[in-house]
């Protein structure tokens, strides 16, 4: 897992239980789409998909700001896996 990458800046959640716990405790909460984001900027898909699912992605894209290759990055990903409710 590449924490460090997404994290450089912010060593405090470059620990997988502590970022764990942080994301539980606050999905509805600012930090939680700002964590989000830098997973979408900046990590691995398959670290983004250890702590978010493709349907929690999908939920709140629109609500990030992300570059515009990362946002079609993720647009197509979505576009590919999501699955949604009722089908």
């Amino acid at each position: 897992m590449k924490l460090q990458a997404i994290f450089w800046d912010y060593p405090k959640f470059t620990d997988k239980k502590k970022l764990t716990d942080i994301l539980k405790k606050n999905k509805d909460k600012e930090i939680y789409l700002w964590i989000l984001n830098r997973f979408l900027e900046y990590g691995r898909v398959v670290d983004t998909f250890h702590f978010f699912d493709i349907n929690e992605i999908a939920n709140n894209l629109d609500k990030l700001k992300l570059t515009d290759y990362s946002q079609k990055k993720w647009s197509r990903l979505i576009e590919i896996y999501h699955t949604p409710k009722g089908k």
